[in-house]
């Protein structure tokens, strides 16, 4: 098997998760600084801001990164869906004094047909790229692999990780039931096996020829340990570093995951479209209440979604954030990120010299 330090070369088993939109360019240099991998998604964002995130994080360390990208089937449009939606959100855009849109439109571009997206990677080559909910074609893999790209790619069960080791992924990463943000299950329309961090470890260990990454509900060094000890050779954590004032988490974010709510979170579509975890609040209990109508694809949802976020917020309220976060929320800390990265190292060792 690869050694998973010279693929990353990193002095520690510990990877940031890209956490598009919350993880920036400071918090991924600072990380990589301290001899872990930092990421930063480019996936919410057009080809040229994409470009810029990834220079500015190239100056601020000489250490490898990693850059993370969507690859999801984009949605269909469906009209008919979609005005159905704007009507069912409606009143709760009416409670904070705002208007919902006439029309939604798909504010993601997938990897998969991203032309932009795939030039800024070959131009600007980071040291290491990671695909989330799915695989794009294999010509785009295979391009990536000639510009001498260490890859990596989430799976949430055997199958998945099955396609990822085929397509002459080099690292597959383990997506537990129990992590933050959008689940990276490749056919939405397959039933979720939702196996848990530990379990998902153990099965692709077993099955696979290539390293295995564990992701969710990570967030102490003792909790690397278990998973290192599982055959993991890394471990992703992204929860575990929102609190750090590198990111770029606001007030009410940073405020929600600091309170008891954080000890409950869960698995929502009507934000985005897509299956993802967050903090409980107003957006999923009650848009989200049984009876709701059929929810939008991804991308298209999500521009609903982020608008009645934003209307929200400008009324002062804050109950329809997405404020994703993994299961062991609770367990967040506050420190710089370089800091973190020693504290969870030293855990670390400490875990295993225990045993």
């Amino acid at each position: 098997m690869k050694d998973v330090n010279a693929l990353l070369g990193i002095q520690f088993p510990i990877i940031q998760a890209p956490m598009a939109g919350t993880a920036t360019p400071e918090l991924a240099a600072q990380v990589s600084n301290a001899g872990g991998l930092g990421s930063i998604s480019i996936a919410a964002v057009n080809a040229q801001a994409g470009r810029e995130m990834i220079q500015q994080l190239r100056s601020a360390t000489s250490a490898p990164f990693n850059i993370n990208v969507f690859c999801h089937q984009p949605a269909l449009a469906n009209a008919q869906v979609e005005q159905t939606w704007l009507q069912y959100l409606a009143p709760f855009f009416h409670e904070f004094g705002a208007q919902p849109p006439a029309e939604l439109h798909d504010i993601y571009t997938s990897f998969c047909t991203d032309e932009e997206q795939l030039q800024v990677l070959l131009e600007e080559p980071p040291p290491v790229v990671s695909f989330h909910l799915g695989l794009p074609p294999q010509g785009r893999i295979d391009a990536l692999k000639q510009a001498g790209i260490t890859l990596l790619a989430s799976a949430t069960s055997l199958d998945e990780a099955l396609q990822v080791q085929a397509a002459g992924i080099d690292i597959v990463v383990a997506q537990g039931f129990e992590a933050g943000g959008h689940r990276g299950v490749f056919d939405l329309a397959k039933v979720d096996e939702c196996l848990p961090t530990a379990e998902l470890v153990k099965l692709l260990v077993s099955q696979l020829n290539i390293p295995v990454i564990a992701a969710g509900g990570i967030m102490n060094g003792s909790d690397i340990a278990t998973m290192l000890a599982l055959g993991a050779v890394a471990t992703q954590l992204g929860t575990a570093f929102v609190l750090c004032r590198e990111s770029s988490a606001n007030a009410a974010y940073r405020s929600m995951l600091d309170s008891e709510r954080a000890r409950q979170t869960q698995i929502t579509t009507v934000i985005s479209g897509r299956p993802a975890r967050g903090i409980v609040n107003r957006f999923m209990r009650e848009v989200g209440a049984d009876g709701h109508p059929e929810v939008p694809g991804f991308g298209i949802a999500y521009n609903g979604g982020k608008k009645l976020i934003e209307a929200a917020a400008q009324a002062g309220n804050h109950e329809f954030a997405a404020h994703w976060a993994g299961q062991g929320a609770a367990q967040v800390r506050a420190y710089p990120a370089a800091q973190m990265l020693t504290i969870l190292h030293d855990e670390y060792l400490a875990a295993i010299n225990a045993i």
